[in-house]
């Protein structure tokens, strides 16, 4: 696995990114975009990059709090023994799901430019607040997004304008939706109204609710749950086989 840091203009500054790709081959390979969670770049996210990196994609990992400036990174199991809300608030604060799909512009024209992508459709993978960033990137982009995966996304479907299911029906992508129980972001009747506009606008997708808690696929969360991770894992790297590594699609 090769590593690089970089940053990448957009409209509101530069934006860090990091970039992994595999170490074995010569490429090229599938992109995918993973957008963050509220906890912002860290080692663990760094770790889940990585990781699918080794899995045969050119991974592109930026820091939407960019607009906010230098911080942490936080550890979230100290961060959530606290105050999480006032320490990740005023982060949360500098970015949303409608900033995040326009900021995606951007980080497509890298990919774009390197020799080392093969194709114009890529992968968004989101976590938490990610989720739906992830969506509604792939919603503002149709063309360009082969696959979306969410894992523990919150506020999914809200009277909010920036909802992330009111990209449903711009949507190109096929998704997957993975919930948590229990989750008060993500609520039984908020999952039925996300997958009530899925359905109306004929996307395709898969949504499945884990017996785990909100946050399970991160290795530094305290409610970090292997079993349940390795599905996911297992799940996303179906998908973006599938779409990404399989689709004579990719490679148009």
């Amino acid at each position: 696995m090769t590593h690089a840091r970089l940053h990448v203009r957009t409209d509101d500054g530069d934006c860090p990114c990091q970039l992994f790709a595999p170490a074995i081959g010569e490429g090229p390979w599938p992109a995918v975009i993973v957008y963050m969670d509220a906890g912002g770049i860290r080692p663990a996210i760094e770790q889940m990059s990585r990781r699918l990196a080794d899995a045969g994609y050119v991974v592109l990992l930026p820091d939407l709090f960019y607009r906010y400036g230098p911080y942490g990174p936080f550890v979230p199991k100290q961060v959530f023994a606290g105050d999480f809300r006032a320490v990740l608030g005023p982060l949360v604060a500098t970015t949303d799901n409608l900033k995040a799909a326009e900021d995606s512009g951007a980080l497509l024209a890298m990919l774009d430019a390197r020799g080392d992508v093969v194709g114009r459709r890529v992968g968004a993978l989101g976590f938490c607040m990610g989720g739906g960033m992830a969506i509604a990137a792939a919603g503002r982009w149709p063309d360009r997004f082969a696959a979306v995966a969410s894992f523990h996304g919150g506020r999914l479907a809200t009277d909010a304008p920036t909802s992330p299911h009111l990209f449903a029906p711009m949507l190109e992508a096929e998704l997957y939706v993975a919930a948590a129980e229990d989750d008060a972001s993500y609520p039984p009747d908020m999952a039925e109204r996300f997958e009530a506009a899925l359905d109306a606008a004929g996307v395709r997708y898969r949504a499945e609710t884990y017996p785990a808690a909100h946050g399970w696929m991160k290795p530094d969360f305290p409610v970090y749950d292997h079993a349940q991770a390795e599905r996911g894992w297992r799940a996303m790297l179906d998908l973006f086989g599938r779409t990404l590594k399989g689709s004579a699609d990719a490679a148009s």
